[in-house]
């Protein structure tokens, strides 16, 4: 007998002995994980003893998922066209990615004096496909870039691997001299490479990237990001499972901040605006707004009737007339 073997048989012993001494059943599964292609046949062990008239039950679990496989020795509608029962297990005639989960096998007397339970781990294998990646064009000089990678069969979930250029990158750039000059944080499972900048000679402490924290897999004080950066990045996709899969290659250029256009814009916009200021004033000087205006009122107005400060200028312009003539 094997070493494994050996240490299976003493824990089956165990567990055994601790149930009896309980006043238990002993519920026992020779195999807790079980790793198997999709499409093949599988079987889940359950051995038990110490129940005079055992009640069998297994219930899956994946996630917010969670349904009867097997409710009192029998398998239920849902499963009994490729699952079977019997007293060491359930097998499956051919499992599906779906099927990935927890399994639990639940044993109990009539009377439900004696309870004993095991769980099984099912992990269907599927090798992964081909990922796909999201690149900038363009990385400015300074900034904070992100790059990620991504495939949705893989089972067990993917690692992800990153490569500039043909060569792989390391997890941390200052171990690899080729990589020295970067700066970067690199999750292999999320599949997320962040390159991180602040302007030079300044820097960022651990605590201003707090809320990052759950993202990504190490912290670091960033240095600005470099021309170095510039190149083409492939991420590749494994996970132990069938040959890994790579993306195609995206260009990625790392340009720096044009100050001089942006000032020169700046600059643009402030003599717009001022021409603009400058041409209201001048028509306000002009009265060319209040010539528009009287010229619409003049339109509107068809009859006025005379108020007593229209007869006074025409007494006033009668007694200038008089002095005239004079």
């Amino acid at each position: 007998m094997t070493k494994a073997g050996w240490k299976q048989l003493l824990l089956f012993t165990s567990v055994i002995l601790c149930s009896l001494a309980l006043g238990r059943g002993a519920v026992y599964s020779s195999e807790p994980e079980v790793r198997v292609a999709e499409n093949k046949p599988a079987t889940l062990s359950c051995s038990y003893s110490g129940f005079s008239s055992p009640r069998v039950e297994w219930k899956f679990t994946h996630g917010d998922i969670t349904s009867l496989v097997c409710y009192n020795n029998k398998i239920t509608a849902s499963y009994e066209n490729r699952v079977t029962f019997s007293d060491s297990g359930i097998t499956f005639s051919s499992v599906t990615r779906k099927d990935t989960g927890m399994y639990t096998c639940m044993v109990s007397d009539e009377g439900g004096n004696t309870y004993g339970e095991v769980t099984v781990q099912l992990i269907v294998l599927v090798p992964p496909s081909k990922p796909t990646i999201n690149v900038p064009s363009s990385a400015t000089i300074g900034n904070r870039a992100v790059l990620s990678c991504s495939e949705k069969d893989g089972s067990p979930p993917s690692e992800y691997f990153w490569f500039k250029d043909g060569v792989q990158m390391p997890t941390e750039p200052k171990s690899n001299r080729a990589f020295s000059n970067s700066s970067y944080s690199l999750n292999h499972k999320t599949g997320e490479l962040v390159r991180m900048g602040v302007r030079r000679h300044k820097r960022q402490v651990l605590g201003f990237f707090k809320q990052e924290a759950n993202m990504f897999s190490a912290l670091q004080i960033f240095n600005p990001v470099s021309a170095f950066d510039a190149g083409d990045y492939t991420c590749e996709a494994q996970n132990g499972y069938g040959s890994p899969m790579r993306s195609d290659t995206v260009h990625m250029e790392a340009a720096e901040l044009n100050v001089g256009g942006i000032v020169a814009a700046v600059l643009v916009t402030l003599i717009l605006l001022g021409a603009l200021i400058f041409g209201i004033w001048f028509a306000y000087s002009r009265g060319y707004f209040d010539r528009a205006k009287k010229g619409t009122s003049s339109k509107k107005v068809i009859y006025s009737q005379p108020t007593a400060r229209s007869e006074l200028y025409a007494e006033i312009e009668c007694v200038l007339e008089g002095f005239v003539a004079l």
